[in-house]
């Protein structure tokens, strides 16, 4: 089957449970932030599992549903639990629920990850606003036939983080009292955690945080020329900066540990996203 009658068959289901209302903001919550879906008003909630095509999220943290309803004064498309390439997907199945965000109508994404802190002047549990990205992984969600309804062949990655929506995000975090970092993410592939040495590297590079999400749905956001905006909750200090191991449960405690104000900020900025770019 081609891509645009998947995408089609995913779309159909989805709008056959939302009862004619129309999301107008993608949220991707990353992993031990999924619990800000709870707060969504007049909810329906869509286990992927049940969306023709989707893929099944399998990462300890991530709820794998779909939580579509009212998130201060505007409808959105909640995804609690995102698709990794590490869990066995191609990268066109790690961005088939940003596609399918396309078909629904969706021009506006908002993408949350738990991050690695390269910064050696910032702090785990600081949150990051995303400016830009790094991705030196050979795999790319465009590669191959070019879906033309979609986007074109070749297009343009200097607003991937519009500038524009990281000025909202900043004011929102200023009204709040919420000290935000604005910096480069870089993608790994993962499961593993970064060496101490490419931790250097990324800082040499010019990162401030590593992880294993967003820049594929990233790539496939201005593909489809969605006003995207980012933020990384830096649940960790990278390798080779402490002298301790890494493990997955520290991301999840950190999370936890900061979810309050990150769920505000995403509130505040949710609130305050601009209806000309949406």
């Amino acid at each position: 089957m081609e891509l645009m009658e998947m995408l089609a068959e995913s779309k159909a289901y989805i709008e056959s449970k939302l009862g004619g209302r129309k999301p107008v903001v993608g949220i991707i919550l990353g992993s031990g932030l999924g619990d800000m879906a709870e707060t969504i008003e007049d909810a329906v909630i869509i286990d992927y599992h049940n969306i023709p095509h989707f893929p099944v999220s399998t990462v300890p943290g991530h709820k794998g549903r779909l939580v579509i309803g009212e998130l201060e004064g505007k409808t959105v498309l909640c995804m609690q639990g995102r698709f990794h390439y590490y869990e066995g997907y191609s990268m066109d199945e790690v961005v088939y629920p940003i596609r399918t965000m396309k078909m629904l109508g969706i021009n506006a994404l908002f993408l949350t990850n738990a991050a690695g802190c390269v910064n050696t002047e910032w702090n785990a549990g600081d949150l990051m606003i995303i400016t830009d990205h790094i991705k030196l992984v050979a795999e790319n969600p465009l590669r191959g036939k070019n879906p033309d309804e979609l986007g074109s062949r070749f297009f343009d990655m200097t607003q991937a983080y519009d500038k524009n929506l990281v000025a909202v995000a900043e004011k929102a975090a200023e009204e709040l009292g919420i000290n935000v970092r604005k910096g480069v993410y870089m993608l790994f592939t993962g499961p593993s955690f970064e060496t101490a040495a490419e931790v250097r590297f990324a800082r040499i590079a010019g990162a401030d945080a590593v992880g294993m999400s967003t820049v594929p749905e990233a790539i496939a956001a201005s593909h489809m020329r969605m006003h995207t905006m980012g933020i990384s909750c830096l649940t960790n200090m990278a390798a080779g900066i402490l002298d301790q191991p890494l493990n997955h449960e520290e991301v999840l405690e950190t999370g936890e540990r900061v979810k309050k104000s990150f769920s505000a900020l995403v509130r505040e900025i949710i609130k305050s996203w601009p209806a000309d770019k949406l």
